[in-house]
């Protein structure tokens, strides 16, 4: 899942966008919040949430879910710009070395869900530790707090097959809709946003599953002229 701004009537809205391989759902809301996303997620969700650290989506109750890893690695050098003690330099190179050996573990050519469980469980054992610790310097004290909050759901992405250590695939189909609010200049009522929502919901899946948007809509409409049914 991923969400960016838009504009409805002038308002700030949000763009939800909701996908795996096979579909794509887009939803604008006047939320950003957990209301949006109890609208969307009307049942637990029986998969693995993939997302960034939006506070929103701990709302979610899902089977299990994994956390972007980028923005963290990011924010480790962002940190590096302006804050050269001692201490804040120890914990970055030990989270960053942490981070960087399990994305290495998972792309191995060799690398099979079960195949390393004493490696995954020296990660696992190394994460509790570093979040176990008691900083004095700020930065380093609010990381370890993100850590102590979000390791359950920092390598999940090493018991599943199908699942990323990021968020790049909700990023990508993201993408075109902001392209869509550039042009567009966003939506001028509720019922217009709504309309656009599930028309690039539809667009997009089609576009997953292989097919020509345009050609097929266009025959969908034909045969629903004709037979009465879709």
């Amino acid at each position: 899942a991923d969400e960016t701004g838009l504009r409805v009537n002038g308002q700030t809205h949000w763009l939800w966008c909701f996908t795996n391989d096979r579909n794509c759902y887009y939803m604008i809301d006047r939320s950003r919040g957990s209301p949006a996303l109890q609208r969307f997620f009307t049942e637990e969700f029986e998969g693995v949430l993939i997302t960034d650290f939006w506070a929103a989506y701990e709302s979610v109750c899902a089977e299990d879910r994994q956390y972007c890893l980028v923005p963290l690695l990011r924010e480790l050098e962002k940190v590096d710009d302006h804050n050269d003690s001692t201490e804040w330099q120890a914990f970055a190179k030990k989270l960053r070395r942490l981070l960087r050996d399990g994305i290495r573990l998972r792309k191995r050519s060799d690398f099979a869900i079960g195949a390393f469980p004493e490696r995954i469980q020296r990660l696992n054992k190394r994460l509790a530790e570093l979040a176990a610790e008691e900083p004095i310097d700020d930065d380093t004290r609010r990381l370890t707090k993100r850590l102590r909050k979000y390791a359950e759901y920092l390598f999940t992405f090493l018991d599943y097959d199908h699942v990323p250590f990021d968020n790049n695939f909700a990023e990508r189909q993201i993408r075109p809709a902001v392209i869509l609010r550039k042009n567009g200049q966003s939506n001028r009522s509720d019922q217009g946003a709504a309309t656009q929502g599930v028309l690039m919901s539809v667009y997009r899946t089609l576009r997953l599953r292989g097919h020509n948007p345009a050609k097929t809509i266009t025959d969908a409409l034909k045969t629903y002229v004709t037979t009465g049914q879709l």
